[in-house]
């Protein structure tokens, strides 16, 4: 079984010093990054909403996820404010908690708030594993065949969630996790 370790990118801007967050590369030699982007929408949501930046009618709270490899976070809701945080990695999944005109207030899945553009912002669904190791799975059953070791932090594509299992896909790999071990879905969510 191949285990899949996390890989991100975040900077802060604060006093002129400039924190890199990274974390060890895959343990699997022919993969350098996950770098994945999703397609399916949340539960409801008409294909027009799949843009962030043109879903001015969508429920607060919701998830989103990055469009760009560099996101600009501030400490408020416009380019007046200063630059907390650098994320740079495409795809990541944040939960838009509050908006403001063209700003949207998020967190990520480590806790931190802070307001970025809707434009860096879409509606396709990614999430991000928390807790530990968990297992991909074949099946959404607690004994079907193991694909997959995900270690926490690692970021996939959510392609379907039902009751307490969602399907996501890790790289090239399809498989089911527990809801309970991702973070970027509701724990009633189901699409």
């Amino acid at each position: 079984m191949i285990a899949i370790r996390k890989n991100y990118i975040k900077s802060s801007d604060k006093g002129g010093e400039v924190r890199r967050l990274t974390h060890s590369p895959f343990a699997w030699p022919h993969f350098i990054y996950i770098f994945l982007l999703l397609f399916l929408l949340p539960a409801g949501y008409s294909a027009s909403a799949a843009d962030e930046e043109n879903a001015e009618s969508l429920p607060v709270p919701r998830f989103a996820s990055f469009k760009s490899g560099e996101v600009n976070m501030r400490v408020g809701p416009g380019t007046r404010y200063s630059i907390n945080w650098v994320y740079k990695h495409e795809g990541l999944p944040v939960e838009i908690i509050q908006e403001f005109d063209q700003w949207r207030e998020v967190r990520d899945f480590e806790g931190t708030t802070g307001w970025v553009h809707k434009q860096m912002l879409q509606g396709k669904r990614t999430a991000v594993v928390k807790g530990g190791v968990s297992v991909l799975r074949r099946s959404p059953e607690a004994h079907a065949n193991p694909l997959l070791r995900l270690e926490s932090g690692v970021m996939g594509r959510l392609l379907e969630c039902e009751k307490d299992w969602c399907r996501i896909q890790v790289s090239s790999h399809k498989g089911w996790i527990e809801k309970n071990h991702l973070w970027g879905v509701y724990p009633k969510e189901e699409f």
